[in-house]
């Protein structure tokens, strides 16, 4: 499901609380074998394992904890069966879990780690990817992201929305590469769009700030490579009192409107020059225009959507998955977009994902 634009999944709590019980399954298991089979069989050797496995999941005190029990069991046996080799299995349960001891605490400082790791990505999170109203007006939006990596959170995928008084003007695009620069050279973006959105009547003049937003940034950090960190973008303005809207494509993938006469691909007349580019191929910006109506649903996207591939390596084809949506709120389109997207590339995302959903509502 999707909450403030941000997709959540339902964990299974009950699949997990078996992996974690399965360490204690699996003392119990061996125990049982060790006890119910022939000694010769020696089922009781299997007892460090109990603790090594919950070493991988269970705190340092528990994991010695069920060393104990293990090493007790295996005394047990040992008087039950004198012939077992009682005390060559005890040694290896002490050995195992001592070294599963340090194993688990070793993970669970990795694991605070990755925890603060994690606050972090969701500050930045928060810096490139603000929260934002549902509805501006008479304009409903919902927006999804989708990190390709889950523990990174967020990626070179951008996008915003501001109410200002020109109207409704969006921002979506996608900076070239991954990882912390990506991240970096988005918020640069994303920023320079929120106050030229506010300052600037044309739009032409707001896709020109954010060239010059860039360009100043990869010139602070510079890339590895040339025209490493240039970025697609693509701004879209919609009046407060609705019947068109204005779109400036800097070498985005194009928006997608659905209305009761069919998908239109809103194709731009010119192409303008990707951010970063300016200055070696021109800044030559085009707005173009186009009627929208109540109802009809507008879907702005990064390219890793349409380029997510199924196992057969087919990418998703997103304007014939288009033209089957019925009309639907922006929420729910953004919602089937996500399943049906997970469903054809069998779970998996190569690349970011960031998509805008919009609707003209009647009052």
């Amino acid at each position: 499901m999707i909450e403030s634009g941000r997709p959540r999944l339902r964990r299974r709590y009950g699949r997990g609380r078996l992996v974690r019980l399965s360490p204690v399954i699996l003392t119990i298991v061996i125990a049982s074998l060790a006890y119910a089979t022939p000694p010769e069989m020696a089922f009781s050797r299997l007892l460090p394992a109990a603790p090594a496995l919950a070493a991988a999941m269970w705190p340092v005190l528990p994991t010695v904890l069920l060393g104990t029990v293990c090493l007790l069991l295996m005394i047990g046996l040992g008087l039950v069966f004198p012939d077992l080799g009682t005390w060559w299995t005890a040694s290896g349960i002490v050995a195992v879990t001592v070294a599963a001891a340090y194993g688990s605490h070793a993970r669970l400082q990795r694991e605070r780690t990755l925890f603060q790791v994690r606050l972090v990505a969701d500050a930045a999170q928060q810096v490139v990817l603000s929260p934002m109203p549902r509805r501006f007006g008479r304009v409903e939006i919902e927006s999804l992201y989708l990190a390709a990596a889950a523990e990174a959170r967020i990626g070179g995928d951008f996008y915003e929305v501001v109410d200002t008084p020109y109207g409704v003007r969006l921002l979506i695009g996608d900076v070239r590469g991954k990882g912390l620069p990506a991240v970096g050279a988005a918020a640069a973006i994303v920023n320079a769009f929120r106050e030229a959105a506010y300052d600037e009547r044309d739009m032409v003049d707001i896709a020109r700030r954010l060239d010059a937003s860039s360009t100043r940034y990869n010139a602070a950090f510079p890339p590895e490579g040339p025209m490493e960190r240039f970025a697609t973008a693509l701004l879209a303005e919609i009046p407060h009192d609705g019947a068109r809207i204005g779109i400036l494509n800097c070498g985005h993938p194009p928006p997608l409107l659905l209305n009761r006469d069919g998908l239109r691909i809103l194709e731009p007349a010119s192409p303008a020059p990707l951010l970063s580019l300016a200055e070696l191929i021109g800044d030559h910006y085009n707005v173009d225009t186009f009627d929208i109506a109540p109802d009809d649903l507008l879907l702005l996207y990064t390219d890793g959507i349409a380029e997510t591939r199924a196992r057969d390596g087919e990418f998703f084809p997103l304007a014939a998955w288009m033209r089957k949506q019925p009309p639907t709120p922006p929420r729910d389109l953004l919602t089937a977009l996500h399943r049906d997207l997970l469903r054809y590339s069998g779970g998996r995302l190569d690349d970011d994902i960031a998509a805008l959903a919009v609707r003209l509502s009647t009052s």
